[in-house]
């Protein structure tokens, strides 16, 4: 047995947020569907699903085309099985992560983020496993009291804080 340690860039515009996850069962994509739209009206999405058994498919929903392409093509490459990806505009992951969380197929979350993101990929002779997800860069240093403030007055401007 041999396992390859694979990066896969998720490709996709520089604002984009996305959020990745794992699921288990054929009825995600229609579940995951559900969640989004129950929680945010007007919620443009495109998502995408790893099936890992019986004919393997990349298996897709969503509201907006240009979306539910770019789930589709970074679900692909990743190629992980019950591996799931979503595109969102119009919400933040804040706006959608507990009502995902609660779907019932969903396993994990590995990452929620607008940052760069790759994929660290196991492969076996099997197939592809998520080890982790790099979000973003390291810490450059510690923030000063105008960093602070500009954290405090961005919440503020998103609605999140009073």
């Amino acid at each position: 047995m041999s396992v390859e340690i694979k990066v896969v860039p998720i490709e996709k515009p520089e604002d984009m947020n996305c959020i990745l996850g794992q699921s288990h069962f054929i009825k995600t994509v229609e579940d995951l569907s559900e969640a989004l739209v129950g929680s945010v009206p007007g919620i443009k999405f495109g998502l995408a699903f790893n099936e890992a058994s019986g004919v393997a498919l990349v298996r897709f929903e969503g509201n907006d085309p240009e979306l539910v392409e770019l789930a589709k093509k970074n679900a692909f490459n990743v190629g992980a099985g019950h591996f799931f990806i979503i595109f969102i505009r119009g919400a933040f992951p804040i706006n959608v992560l507990n009502a995902i969380k609660n779907v019932q197929e969903v396993c994990n979350i590995y990452a929620a983020s607008a940052n760069p993101m790759q994929v660290i990929v196991a492969e076996t002779e099997l197939g592809r496993a998520v080890l982790g997800v790099v979000d973003g860069v390291k810490p450059k240093g510690f923030e000063d009291e105008e960093h602070i403030k500009e954290r405090k007055d961005l919440l503020r401007k998103f609605g999140y804080k009073f």
